[in-house]
């Protein structure tokens, strides 16, 4: 595989090479936390509307980048995005999230869903990510975003986001045979869809399965790993170059079977100790994370010593700094600033 000095640092990282500090970027830095964002979403009130009109979600994908320079830059979206172009209808409600107008419940709706053609149903995915590359150059990564077959089934059936899963839960439990069905149609288009966002300028894509950690660790093993799988062996099949992150929220007690995955990179949150993350996953495995992101609340010392702490604990190789979630939308931006700030002026810090 070429390793070129000229590759971005985050890249570079991915791959697995030795560097002086580990790369950071940070899950959802385009977002409410900053004046910019909140100042461009007045103009634009629809969600869609920002991350599906090319020059606005450019824009917001820009905001962190302009603001603190970090070494991935991911593309503005969401999980649903892709849903419309397989014959799921849906919407994204300020500060509630998606829906779906019509919830899949029976095999017929599914038998009706269509593979994605990316480039009919998603006409903006190449505009952004030709844009983002060209924007930052070797300075920065640009990132696809992705969601995971069992997440976005759990949308799908659902009809909205939820505490409880019920719905989903009674399906998997009592007709598995209808949501492996959708699982497997869900997994292929979401492979298209990687493989596309590749196409299109992506150089890591990270796929996120936020609620598989809702599943025991049973049935994550029948309804979330096999789909995770089948969409990460059909891009390895096209783009083996191309590093993979998978995400799952609340994943203490799946770790292990998330490195099964095929994922180069396991996103690690904040309620597993990154040493014992490390520990568990093995070292030939990259991790990504995993400060809470309520870290970003305290003092600039506090929020120094525990990147610190998360850096000695990941180790010079195969660590990308992230936050274990998404930055919250009341966060300082002062304190988004310092974290990048002193994440990138990290020198070989003592392992």
């Amino acid at each position: 595989m070429g390793v070129s000095s000229n590759d971005p640092f985050l890249l570079r990282a991915a791959r697995g090479e030795v560097l002086d500090r580990p790369p950071v970027w940070m899950m959802r830095q385009a977002g409410r936390y900053m004046k910019a964002y909140r100042d461009l979403r007045e103009k634009y009130p629809s969600f869609r509307d920002r991350s599906e009109i090319p020059e606005v979600a450019i824009e917001i994908s820009l905001q962190p980048w302009k603001a603190f320079q970090p070494d991935g830059v991911i593309l503005f979206s969401d999980i649903v995005t892709p849903l419309p172009g397989i014959g799921i209808d849906m919407d994204i409600a300020e500060g509630k999230g998606p829906i779906i107008y019509s919830p899949i419940r029976t095999s017929e709706q599914i038998e009706n869903l269509h593979p994605l053609e990316p480039e009919e149903s998603l006409p903006f995915i190449k505009p952004i990510l030709r844009a983002l590359r060209q924007e930052v150059g070797n300075k920065s990564t640009v990132l696809g975003f992705v969601g995971a077959p069992w997440t976005l089934a759990a949308y799908a059936v659902e009809g909205k986001g939820s505490k409880t899963y019920s719905i989903i839960k009674n399906m998997a439990f009592s007709n598995p045979i209808i949501l492996h069905q959708l699982l497997e149609k869900l997994a292929d288009s979401i492979a298209t869809y990687v493989r596309y966002q590749i196409d299109c300028g992506a150089q890591v894509v990270q796929m996120f399965d936020s609620w598989a950690g809702q599943l025991s660790p049973q049935d994550y093993e029948v309804f979330a790993l096999p789909y995770q799988q089948r969409v990460f062996q059909q891009v390895k099949a096209t783009h083996p170059e191309t590093p993979l992150i998978l995400l799952v929220s609340g994943s203490a007690g799946l770790l292990e079977r998330m490195s099964q995955s095929g994922a180069d990179i396991i996103s690690v949150d904040w309620t597993v100790d990154m040493a014992d993350a490390r520990e568990r996953l093995g070292r030939q495995m990259k991790v990504q994370g995993n400060l809470d992101p309520g870290v970003l609340f305290g003092s600039k010392e506090f929020i120094r010593d525990r990147i610190l702490d998360t850096v000695r604990k990941a180790g010079n190789k195969g660590h990308i700094l992230n936050l274990g979630h998404g930055v919250m939308p009341e966060t300082p931006e002062d304190n988004v600033a310092f974290f990048f700030e002193t994440a990138k002026n990290l020198n070989a810090v003592a392992v």
